[in-house]
């Protein structure tokens, strides 16, 4: 039964570390030169098309929405399996909550920690029964005394988090710890992010490296996205392990972590940690934009202006100019771009933007 629960800081903690390793070293949401800045001059009206725009080079190859709807290679058969059938997951698994806490409690009571997890996890969740946190916590702290990786996981949140359980965080650590080396990908990420936040620095970064590579590995895309800025940005590092920082931060994107879409979409435009590539940048801050990430609305505006991946649109390039500030994001250039705009245009913006918000 997975059993995940993602850090509530995501990856503040590390991104923290990174910038704390050297200031001269240029995280992927800081490199932003070709982004929010054009190539050459100073930023044009676009009351007329800009020169910049005949002499951009799409480049070749098929983007990640093109392959999109692509017709995928046909899955190798699955084996069969042959070892034990454990009758309390079976029937969660299918939804049948009522019958899987009978068929689990008894085991639990005579000390299985795998029926004991469940237990918790139908308690934790009111599924098939009230939700009671207060008996979740005592059959998760049970699960984690008798090894269950995924009860040490859950167990040392609550210890972390205090409420259900008297909060204590050296026995929140020793389980986080133990259930990361028992190979629960959530436990892998918690345990990085706690090693970063207790050792200063690059010290840090190299200590918790590990566990969030194995983390990434098994599909943790904050994970992921950490794996990525540690192999763009802390030096010595192995040259094959930085060669793999745009496919870590990709693999993040692709998840639906916004952030690392954004990132991504910088690094493409800017050409960082691998070939620059306008129209894949665009379309990943496009992509970002349009599910609310004010940054990414942010550098679109920047885009559309500068003609970088697209054709050159001020209403556009206004709209989510208006968006991001309307959340709190100044930008003096785009303001400055916006006053020089046509009235229509900037009404035209107002009311694309209104309209993006009311589809929100």
């Amino acid at each position: 039964m997975p059993i995940l629960i993602r850090h509530s800081r995501r990856c503040a903690i590390v991104l923290s570390a990174l910038l704390a390793v050297s200031s001269h070293v240029a995280l992927a949401q800081t490199v932003d030169n070709v982004v929010t800045r054009p190539l050459t001059g100073a930023p044009e009206s676009l009351k007329s098309a800009r020169p910049q725009a005949d002499k951009i080079t799409p480049s070749t190859g098929v983007g990640v929405f093109d392959r999109m709807g692509a017709k995928l290679p046909d899955l190798p058969p699955e084996k069969d399996y042959k070892g034990p059938v454990d009758d309390a997951y079976g029937a969660y698994q299918r939804g049948y909550y009522l019958t899987a806490m009978e068929k689990a409690l008894p085991r639990a009571q005579l000390g299985d920690p795998a029926a004991q997890t469940l237990v918790a996890e139908l308690l934790a969740s009111g599924l098939g029964v009230h939700r009671d946190m207060k008996n979740a916590a005592f059959w998760y702290g049970k699960a984690a005394e008798g090894g269950d990786a995924a009860a040490m996981f859950k167990y040392a949140m609550l210890l972390m988090e205090g409420r259900v359980v008297e909060r204590d965080k050296a026995k929140a650590d020793d389980y986080m710890h133990k259930a990361a080396d028992a190979g629960n990908p959530s436990a892998q990420f918690n345990w990085a992010q706690i090693l970063t936040a207790d050792n200063n620095g690059q010290k840090g970064l190299l200590l918790a490296l590990p566990y969030y590579e194995k983390s990434a590995e098994q599909g943790i895309a904050d994970a992921q996205y950490a794996v990525a800025q540690i192999y763009s940005a802390v030096p010595d590092l192995p040259p094959e392990k930085k060669q793999l920082a745009r496919e870590w931060m990709a693999r993040a994107a692709h998840a639906g972590f916004d952030t690392a879409q954004v990132d991504l979409g910088v690094w493409f435009v800017n050409g960082t940690n691998g070939n620059r590539d306008f129209v894949k940048g665009f379309q990943w801050l496009r992509l970002a934009a349009n599910r609310g990430n004010v940054v990414a609305q942010n550098k679109l505006a920047h885009l559309y202006i500068n003609a970088l991946g697209t054709k050159p649109d001020p209403v556009e390039a206004a709209k989510w100019y208006v968006l991001s500030r309307r959340a709190g994001l100044p930008d003096p250039a785009l303001e400055d771009f916006y006053l020089g705009i046509e009235d229509d245009q900037q009404k035209a913006a107002i009311a694309a933007a209104n309209k993006f918000r009311r589809l929100q």
